[in-house]
């Protein structure tokens, strides 16, 4: 899995999640539960990971829908 956007903004996560899930694209937020351990003060970041088939596509849309720089950088891997 590749790291597509890590943020501390749930609202963010969210709608990008939906953009995903309504693409039929696989995705995983990791550090999702952190807030337990932080004391939800907001502190980590949260990834949002998508399987490497599927992350050029992912990019793709969240370009599209206007967050193109929210996008972690590209790791140059096919």
């Amino acid at each position: 899995m590749e790291e597509l956007i890590r943020t501390n903004d749930p609202v963010l996560i969210s709608f990008v999640e939906s953009i995903l899930t309504e693409a039929a694209i696989k995705h995983f937020v990791a550090d999702g539960n952190m807030s337990v351990l932080e004391g939800s003060l907001g502190i980590i970041p949260r990834r949002l990971l998508v399987h490497s088939d599927q992350i050029a596509k992912a990019r793709m849309l969240v370009r599209e829908a206007g967050l193109g720089e929210e996008l972690r950088p590209e790791t140059g891997q096919a």
